[in-house]
C-alpha cells in the first residue's frame, strides 16, 4: 500500500480546523453588552451587580491595565432554537494561549449566584439543555483586566507590574458576546479526532496501531459533509467507534489524573487578584463535579481556601458542598505552597501545623500528601517536618527542570538529616498543568523512570499558574483513554488513591538521601532582598514573640495573644509562597510585602515589650538584659533576664602599612588601608584564618544577565566576569570601629567592622543602583576541606567544595540559613549572617596549599519581572568567627539573629524552660494553640551527633507529653521529675507538651 500517512495527517488538521471545530456552534445570536468600569480597586459583587452600567459594542476596546470592569450581559433564546443545547460565548479579547495569565472572569446570575469562570480556555456558560426557546438570559462579568506580563518574547523589562506605573490604555478587545446552539455530537467527534490524531503521532511509525488510527481517521474525515458536519458527524463517529474500542493492553502504564488548578499565590499579579483567581476557579471545577460524575478535583493551598470562605461565601457554599462528596479534594495540608530552602524550622513547621489545622477544622480532612509541584528545590531537613506533621507523602514537578542533571527515579523514598524517609512521587508527565494531550500521556508512559517495578504514576490536569483549572474537553480526552490500545490507562483519582496504589506495588523503592536541589532559578536565593530580610526578621520576632508571652502568662498572669500571634504567623507564611520569598513575583507584589513587613514587626515588637514590661518590675531598678537566643550569653540565660556580665573588651590600634589591628584576647584581626581583612588569627589555635596572600571581607560584582528567567536565574558564566572592589574612599577608626567607604559604578557602600567576643562583626550598608550585576562577599580561607556544612532546617546539611561530578557542579549557588562552617579536623571556621541565603563556596590549591572560599550573595539587579529590583539602601549584618566548631556556628548564627534586648527593671526573669546541653536547641516555647494553658516546648539536636540532656521547667508540671507539630499526643502522658532527661539521636526534632500544674 502506498505511504499516504502525511497526507491523511495534514487534512485532519485542516478539516479540523475550518471545518469541524467551527461547527461546534453552527447558529448564533449577538446578546446586549453593557459595562461598568470600577473606578480603582475592586468593588463587592453586591455593589458591582447594582452598578449602572453603560452599552458597550462588540470590538470595542476596554480594560485599563489591573481594573475591573462589570459586563453586563442580556439576551432572548430564539424560539425556532426549542429542544436544543444554548451556551453564551463570552469572549473577553482572549488569548487561548494565555490561559491565567491575561484577562479573566466570574460570571454571575442577577442574584448574586456565581455560576463559573471565563478565561481563554473555557468561554462558554451552559443557558439550557434543552432549551424550551423565548428564555430571557441575564448574566453579569466580574471581568479583570490583568495585564500580560510574560508575552510571547518573555522577560522584556515592562511596567506593567505596578499599578502606578502601567498606565491606562485599555488592553483588551472585546471579541463577542453571543448566544449560540451548541452541537454537542459534532464537539464529541472533535474529542474523537483530538484523541486519536494526537496518539497516532505518538505510535510508532512501523506499528500497526498506528496504521490502524491512521485508516480509521481518513474513514471518518470521508464521512463528514464540510457543507453539513452537523448532518454527518454521527456517521464519522461511527468510523471511529472500532478503534475506540480496542482495550490498553495489560502493561499498559497508568496513570493517575487529578483534577488541578495550580494559583500562584501572587507572582505576575498581586495577592488581591489570586483572591479573585482562585473564586473564579473553584467556582469553574465545583460547576464541573455537577457535570462530570467520575472527575476529581484537587486543591492545595489553605490560605486560598480561606480567602474563599472570607471575600466569596457565595462560592465557599459550593465548594464545601462540594468536598462534602469527596471529589473536591484538600490536598497539601500546608498553610501555601511554599518556598521550603529559606523558610527557618519553625515556619517551615507552622506550614503544616496551619495549613492542616485548617483542613481539619473545616472538613474533618487530615490528609497524609503534601503537594509542592511548584516549588524550587527542597532543604533536606524536610522529610521529619512532613512526618512530625503527621503526613508520609510527597508530590512535586520542578525537578524535572532541572539542567544538567536527570533526576533518576520518579517513585522513591526521601531521606532527609535524621534519617526520616517520606513516599516521594515526581509526576514523570513533566507537568502540573496536564491537558491530556497524547504527547503529554506518551511522555509521561516512555519517561516513567521506575518501569519493570511499578506502572502507576499520577497527572495534575488542568490550566494553572495562573489558574482555571480542567476543562470538559480534558475530562472528554481522559474518558477516551481510561481504556485504550496504545496510551497509557488513564483514570480519575485522588492523591490519596494514587499514593496507596504506589506504595502497595513499590514495597522497596530506592532512596534517595539529602537535599532536592533544583539545578535551576538559583537565583531566587538573593532577588529582592528586602523580602527575604523582612522574611528572616519576622521568623525571628515571632519566636520572641511567642517566648516572652508565654513566659509573661506564666510568670505574671498576663493575657496570651492567641489571635494575634495566629493572624502574624498566617500572614508571615503566606509570604514565603515560592514566587514571593524567592523574589520573583512584580514589583506590586514586593512593594506590598515591604509595608506588611514592617506592619508585622510593628505588632510583634509591641508584644514583646508588652510581656517584658510585665516580667521586667520596676523599671527604676536599673536595666535588665533579655535573652531570646536559644544559648545563654554574657550570663543571661537562653529565655532569661538578668544583668549582664561584662564583655570582654578589644583593642583598636593602628597597624603598621595602613589600616588597623582589632584584638580581644581570642582574636587577632588586621584591616589594611583597603579595608580589606588581611588577617584573622586564632590566639587560642595559633592559626590563620584568611589564606595567605588572599583577603577577606572582598566585595566582587559580576555582570549578571542570565539567559532567560532573570529574576530567577543565575548561570554559571557569571564567574567568567569578576571585578574586585578594592579601592576606598576611607579607612578610618571609630570608637573601636573600623570604617570602610567605598564606591563604584552608580551605588556605594559603608562597611563597620567590629571585634567582639572573639567574632569578626560586619555591617554593610549598600546604596545599589545597578542594573544586571551581582554582588559578593568574599571570604577566602586557609582550610583544607572537601565539604563544608549549611545550616537548614532544624540542622545542616553538607555539600562538597569540589566538583568531581556533574552533580556537584551544578551546585554552584545555594542555600544556607543563619550559617556556613567550613573545617578540616581540629579546626573550622563559620560565617554568619542575619538576612541573607544564597552563597557559593569554590576550592583552589596555591603554592601547595589548599583555599576554600566561601562568598555570601549580597545582591542583583534583575529587570524582569520588576525592573527596579533591589535599587535603593540595604542594611546586612555578618559575622566571622574563626575557630568555630559546628556547635559555635549554630550558637553565633542564633546570637546574630536573636539581638538581645535592654529593658528598664529589677526582677530577674528565670527561663520558663532549661536545658543544659547547648547541642539541643529550643526553638519554640509557646502557649498551646488550644488556649488550655498548657506550655509547648519545641527542641532538636543541632550538630548531627548523639545528645543526652537535661530540660527543666521553671513552673510546677503536671503532666509531659510528647506531641506532633499540632499539638496531638504521640506519646503516653508522663509524671515529671524535677528534670526530664532527653536522648537525642542526630538532628532529631521532639515536641512536648507541659500540662501546668
Amino acid at each position: 500500500m502506498h505511504d499516504d500517512r502525511e497526507l491523511i495527517e495534514a487534512r485532519l488538521r485542516r478539516v479540523l480546523d475550518e471545518r469541524i471545530r467551527p461547527a461546534i456552534y453552527p447558529e448564533s445570536v449577538p446578546l446586549e453588552v453593557s459595562v461598568w468600569n470600577a473606578p480603582d480597586e475592586p468593588v463587592p459583587v453586591a455593589e458591582g451587580l447594582a452598578a449602572t452600567p453603560e452599552p458597550i459594542e462588540v470590538g470595542r476596546l476596554w480594560g485599563a491595565p489591573w481594573g475591573t470592569s462589570w459586563f453586563t450581559v442580556s439576551g432572548t433564546v430564539p424560539a425556532e432554537w426549542a429542544g436544543r443545547t444554548v451556551e453564551a460565548i463570552l469572549d473577553l479579547g482572549f488569548d487561548e494561549n494565555k490561559p491565567g495569565f491575561q484577562c479573566e472572569g466570574l460570571v454571575y446570575r442577577p442574584d448574586g449566584t456565581p455560576v463559573k469562570g471565563l478565561n481563554p480556555r473555557n468561554q462558554w456558560v451552559r443557558v439550557g439543555s434543552p432549551v424550551e426557546g423565548g428564555e430571557e438570559v441575564r448574566l453579569h462579568i466580574e471581568a479583570a483586566s490583568n495585564p500580560v506580563i510574560l508575552d510571547y518574547h518573555p522577560f522584556l523589562p515592562t511596567n506593567m507590574g505596578e499599578k502606578e506605573t502601567a498606565g491606562t490604555d485599555p488592553l483588551y478587545l472585546l471579541t463577542r458576546m453571543d448566544l449560540a446552539v451548541f452541537d454537542e455530537t459534532v464537539w464529541q467527534l472533535v474529542m474523537d479526532l483530538e484523541v486519536l490524531g494526537e496518539l497516532m503521532h505518538e505510535l510508532p511509525a512501523d506499528g500497526a496501531r498506528r496504521w490502524e488510527l491512521l485508516r480509521a481517521l481518513g474513514r471518518a474525515l470521508d464521512a463528514v459533509d464540510l457543507q453539513d458536519v452537523g448532518g454527518t458527524a454521527a456517521a464519522a463517529r461511527a468510523e471511529l467507534a472500532g478503534v475506540l474500542s480496542t482495550p490498553a493492553v495489560p502493561s499498559a502504564h497508568r496513570i493517575s489524573a487529578v483534577g488541578h488548578a495550580h494559583i500562584d499565590s501572587a507572582w505576575l499579579w498581586p495577592l488581591r487578584e489570586t483572591v479573585r483567581k482562585v473564586a473564579r476557579t473553584t467556582s469553574n471545577m465545583t460547576a464541573l463535579l455537577e457535570d462530570e460524575p467520575e472527575f476529581i478535583f484537587a486543591m492545595s493551598q489553605a490560605q486560598q481556601w480561606a480567602w474563599v470562605k472570607e471575600h466569596r461565601p457565595e462560592v465557599w457554599a459550593k465548594v464545601t458542598k462540594a468536598v462534602a462528596t469527596g471529589r473536591f479534594v484538600p490536598a497539601g495540608g500546608m498553610w501555601v505552597e511554599s518556598d521550603t530552602n529559606m523558610p527557618g524550622s519553625e515556619a517551615m513547621a507552622r506550614q503544616f501545623v496551619h495549613g492542616k489545622r485548617f483542613f481539619i477544622d473545616e472538613f474533618g480532612v487530615d490528609n497524609e500528601e503534601v503537594w509542592l509541584p511548584d516549588t524550587f528545590g527542597f532543604a533536606a531537613g524536610l522529610p521529619q517536618i512532613i512526618k512530625a506533621a503527621g503526613s508520609k507523602r510527597l508530590l512535586t514537578q520542578k525537578i524535572s527542570w532541572s539542567q544538567t542533571n536527570t533526576f533518576p527515579h520518579h517513585t522513591f523514598l526521601w531521606e532527609g538529616i535524621d534519617g526520616t524517609r517520606i513516599f516521594t512521587h515526581f509526576p514523570p508527565v513533566d507537568t502540573y498543568n496536564c491537558s491530556m494531550q497524547g504527547r503529554e500521556l506518551a511522555h509521561a508512559a516512555r519517561n516513567f523512570k521506575d518501569k519493570g517495578v511499578a506502572r502507576h504514576s499520577l497527572a495534575p490536569t488542568g490550566w494553572g499558574d495562573g489558574g482555571g483549572g480542567t476543562t470538559r474537553e480534558m475530562v472528554a480526552k481522559a474518558a477516551r483513554v481510561r481504556d485504550l490500545e496504545g496510551s497509557p490507562a488513564v483514570t480519575w483519582e485522588t492523591p490519596a488513591e494514587f499514593f496507596a496504589k504506589a506504595e502497595a506495588e513499590y514495597r522497596n523503592p530506592p532512596v534517595w538521601t539529602g537535599e532536592l536541589y533544583l539545578e535551576l532559578h538559583r537565583a531566587t536565593l538573593t532577588s529582592q532582598a528586602k523580602t527575604k530580610q523582612g522574611n528572616r526578621h519576622s521568623e525571628a520576632l515571632l519566636r520572641e514573640a511567642e517566648l516572652w508571652a508565654a513566659t509573661a502568662a506564666v510568670r505574671a498572669g498576663a493575657a496570651y495573644p492567641y489571635a494575634e500571634l495566629d493572624r502574624l504567623w498566617k500572614t508571615v507564611l503566606l509570604h514565603q509562597f515560592h514566587d514571593i520569598l524567592p523574589g520573583s513575583s512584580i514589583a506590586w507584589v514586593h512593594r506590598e510585602a515591604r509595608r506588611t513587613y514592617e506592619v508585622v514587626a510593628g505588632e510583634l515588637n509591641a508584644i514583646i515589650d508588652a510581656a517584658q514590661r510585665a516580667l521586667a518590675g520596676d523599671p527604676s531598678g536599673g536595666t535588665l538584659v533579655f535573652n531570646g537566643a536559644p544559648h545563654a550569653r554574657h550570663g543571661v540565660p537562653a529565655g532569661g533576664a538578668t544583668r549582664p556580665a561584662l564583655p570582654r573588651a578589644t583593642d583598636a590600634r593602628a597597624r603598621e602599612g595602613g589600616g588597623y589591628v582589632l584584638e580581644d584576647g581570642a582574636v587577632r584581626v588586621e584591616i589594611d588601608g583597603r579595608g580589606l581583612v588581611v588577617s584573622a588569627y586564632d590566639l587560642t589555635a595559633g592559626r590563620e584564618t584568611v589564606a595567605p596572600g588572599r583577603a577577606a571581607n572582598l566585595l566582587q560584582i559580576h555582570p549578571d544577565f542570565p539567559n532567560k528567567w532573570d529574576a530567577w536565574d543565575v548561570d554559571e558564566f557569571y564567574r567568567n566576569t569578576v571585578t574586585d572592589l578594592t579601592e576606598a574612599d576611607e579607612v578610618g577608626l571609630e570608637d573601636g570601629t573600623v570604617v570602610v567607604r567605598r564606591s563604584f559604578g552608580a551605588s556605594s557602600v559603608t562597611q563597620r567592622l567590629t571585634l567582639s567576643e572573639g567574632r569578626l562583626e560586619i555591617g554593610t550598608e549598600v546604596d545599589w543602583h545597578e542594573t544586571e550585576k551581582f554582588l559578593k562577599l568574599a571570604f577566602p580561607f586557609d582550610v583544607h576541606a572537601d565539604r563544608y556544612a549549611s545550616e537548614s532546617q532544624y540542622g545542616h546539611s553538607y555539600r562538597a567544595t569540589h566538583t568531581n561530578t556533574s552533580w556537584e557542579a551544578a551546585k554552584f549557588e545555594a542555600c544556607n540559613h543563619r550559617f556556613v562552617h567550613v573545617a578540616e579536623p581540629g579546626w573550622g571556621v563559620a560565617v554568619v549572617n542575619d538576612s541573607t541565603y544564597g552563597h557559593d563556596v569554590t576550592r583552589t590549591v596555591e603554592d601547595g596549599g589548599t583555599v576554600t572560599t566561601l562568598r555570601v550573595s549580597l545582591l542583583r539587579a534583575p529587570r524582569f519581572p520588576d525592573p527596579e529590583t533591589d535599587q535603593g539602601v540595604h542594611v546586612f549584618r555578618h559575622a566571622l568567627v574563626p575557630g568555630a566548631e559546628i556547635g559555635d556556628a549554630v550558637r553565633e548564627g542564633w546570637s546574630i539573629n536573636q539581638p538581645e534586648r535592654r529593658v528598664p527593671g529589677d526582677a530577674e526573669v528565670e527561663p520558663l524552660v532549661a536545658v543544659d546541653d547547648d547541642a539541643v536547641v529550643v526553638t519554640a516555647v509557646k502557649l498551646a494553640d488550644d488556649e488550655s494553658g498548657d506550655v509547648i516546648v519545641r527542641f532538636h539536636e543541632s550538630r548531627g551527633g548523639r545528645a543526652r540532656a537535661t530540660l527543666r521547667a521553671g513552673f510546677p508540671v503536671a503532666e509531659v507529653v510528647t506531641t506532633d507539630l499540632l499539638e496531638r499526643p504521640t506519646g503516653e502522658p508522663r509524671r515529671p521529675e524535677e528534670a526530664l532527661s532527653l536522648a537525642l539521636k542526630p538532628f532529631e526534632l521532639v515536641t512536648l507538651r507541659l500540662k501546668r500544674a
